[in-house]
């Protein structure tokens, strides 16, 4: 991952999608709050998305695929290891890791657009999200992949 080769003491990148501005990324650092605008259907997948994020993986987060994260050069070390989904959901498991390491999360809203004539199919995407999702719930309450707590 290329989290592991930057340099400085704050880490962060954005999705590869491309519906945030790099302009925003100093709201994320002022943790300022601005609106969002999303079509009704994206709207709909959204909230069904985040309903399940919330039944079977992370309680604390509104919304887990913003589109910038920002790390402590300590977190990553702490977090980036650990995972093991390289797909649609890896976000959601960064985050259930984050949180049951309790490293401290804050979300700040950006400016999010819409991009017409995406390839992105919203519904494929969520659908494939939504299986990723079960198979993280599944695998970490089965034992069958482990969180390391002993960096702490």
């Amino acid at each position: 991952m290329g989290v592991f080769s930057a340099r400085g003491q704050w880490i962060s990148f954005a999705d590869a999608d491309g519906v945030t501005q790099f302009s925003d990324l100093a709201k994320v650092e002022k943790r300022a709050l601005e609106a969002m605008k999303r079509s009704a259907f994206r709207t709909l997948l959204m909230y069904a998305f985040h309903f399940e994020v919330w039944l079977f993986a992370v309680k604390s987060i509104r919304d887990t695929q913003c589109g910038f994260k920002l790390f402590s050069r300590e977190s990553v070390r702490k977090i980036f290891p650990q995972m093991h989904v390289e797909r649609w959901a890896f976000d959601v498991e960064r985050l259930y890791i984050t949180e049951k390491l309790n490293i401290p999360i804050f979300e700040v809203d950006v400016n999010w657009q819409e991009i017409p004539g995406s390839k992105l199919d919203p519904f494929t995407a969520s659908f494939q999200k939504g299986i990723d999702i079960l198979a993280i719930w599944i695998r970490y309450l089965f034992g069958i992949w482990k969180i390391q707590y002993q960096n702490q």
